[in-house]
């Protein structure tokens, strides 16, 4: 990676035990997407972010946030595109293509509220729109994956992009026009890999004389390191009490949101329920490949007290634990190494510190030992509702080496993007 550290202020709040740099010093309000997706480009000289236009208050419909683009060996950070396709959680889910000259982002057409991604070559700025969005690209920059984005808030706020009410479609049942979309970043086609309709056929519980009785949606939808396999979420709840957001799985059968993790190869073909719902509903989040692209890793309940780490094969064979004696936190990612687990944790779980700060988990699998390498804060005040809170996801760079995370430091209330090195670990 083309990273200059000089370049960068160094942080000393964090009681951290690794170096830290702030990569946005100056206006702030940045994050960057999520801990399954490296920000840095493919050359590693850049940095792509999401700037929010305020930080204390949810969006309304068609308001602007800014795409921007930091230097990692002079530090300049500049704004190359504005936005309206965003929400607090993952910003505009921007993504890198197979180069420095392709970024990839969602957006909304406000005369026809429609969602849109964008290809923009942010060293020219040169960009393109096609509809439909994007939630994460291809490990060869390709290919473009996402479900309907304007639909995700029917189960949680926070992610997806965010339209009036009225424009957003609602599932009774599991539509054959809704589902895992595909998009070719050369071409522009835009083609639906596995329908909705489909999908029920792998869920014991749905058949066709009680779909009505659901209302069904796509959520996640994240390619393996190979490219070679999918994992799409599906969120479902009974249409009996109307509609739900930012409910928890669990074994109540009127208030649950019920979640099922399948893997797909990108032809729609070989599906497999990987994670089922009844597993799911002891608890648990945040499913995420392992480096070898053949087994899942997530945080999940029902073996023993708490959440575990956990790991399962593509197929949903040898669901087990990772550590019977390791509480799971956060968004976990397994080194290469094989031999550690990196997560965050949120600031209401025994991890936190006095103040509230989260740490950034570095765990042995071998022995269950286990490191903070710091500690971050996680609210901007004020917070009038948990959707504004400020995860860190934690995300490696493409060398596994540097981690970039989210944050906020003492007496900042604002959020920013930093990055640790953890070269002296993982030597």
């Amino acid at each position: 990676m083309k990273f200059n550290p000089l370049a960068f202020p160094a942080v000393q709040d964090f009681d951290a035990r690794v170096p830290v740099w702030c990569l946005t010093p100056h206006e702030g309000r940045c994050i960057h997407r999520f801990f399954d997706t490296c920000p840095i480009s493919p050359s590693g000289r850049y940095i792509a972010l999401f700037r929010f236009p305020h930080e204390q208050r949810l969006n309304k419909p068609g308001e602007v946030g800014h795409i921007v683009l930091v230097d990692l060996l002079t530090g300049e950070e500049r704004v190359v595109a504005k936005t309206r396709g965003w929400e607090f959680q993952l910003g505009a889910n921007i993504n890198w293509g197979a180069s420095d000259d392709v970024l990839v982002y969602n957006d909304v057409d406000t005369q026809t509220w429609k969602p849109m991604l964008v290809r923009l070559n942010p060293l020219t700025g040169k960009r393109d729109c096609i509809y439909g969005g994007v939630y994460h690209v291809s490990p060869d920059g390709r290919y473009a994956a996402s479900c309907s984005l304007e639909k995700m808030m029917r189960t949680q706020f926070g992610y997806g992009v965010l339209l009036p009410q009225d424009r957003v479609g609602r599932n009774i049942g599991a539509p054959d026009d809704d589902g895992l979309f595909i998009t070719n970043l050369e071409t522009g086609e835009r083609r639906l890999a596995l329908s909705l309709s489909e999908v029920v056929h792998k869920i014991p519980e749905l058949d066709d004389s009680v779909l009505t009785q659901w209302e069904v949606y796509g959520f996640h939808s994240k390619w393996s390191p190979s490219g070679e396999r999918l994992i799409f979420t599906v969120r479902r709840f009974p249409v009996a009490g109307g509609l739900r957001h930012n409910l928890i799985a669990s074994h109540d059968p009127d208030q649950q949101i019920r979640y099922d993790v399948l893997t797909v190869k990108p032809d729609g073909s070989d599906i497999h329920n990987a994670v089922p719902a009844v597993a799911w509903a002891n608890g648990g989040h945040h499913v995420n490949w392992f480096p070898d692209s053949k087994r899942i890793s997530m945080n999940l309940g029902g073996f023993g007290d708490g959440l575990k780490f956990v790991q399962t094969d593509y197929q949903g064979h040898k669901l087990s634990p990772l550590l019977l004696d390791v509480v799971g936190s956060g968004h976990p990612t397994v080194h290469p190494n094989g031999s550690h687990i990196l997560t965050d944790a949120y600031e209401n779980e025994p991890m936190a510190d006095a103040d509230k700060r989260v740490p950034l988990r570095w765990i042995s699998l071998s022995g269950g030992s286990e490191t903070h390498l710091l500690h971050v804060g996680v609210r901007t005040e004020p917070q009038p509702t948990n959707v504004l809170r400020v995860d860190p996801h934690p995300a490696w760079d493409r060398s596994w080496r540097y981690v970039v995370f989210n944050g906020v430091a003492r007496h900042d209330n604002t959020r920013r993007v930093f990055m640790a090195d953890l070269e002296s670990l993982i030597a």
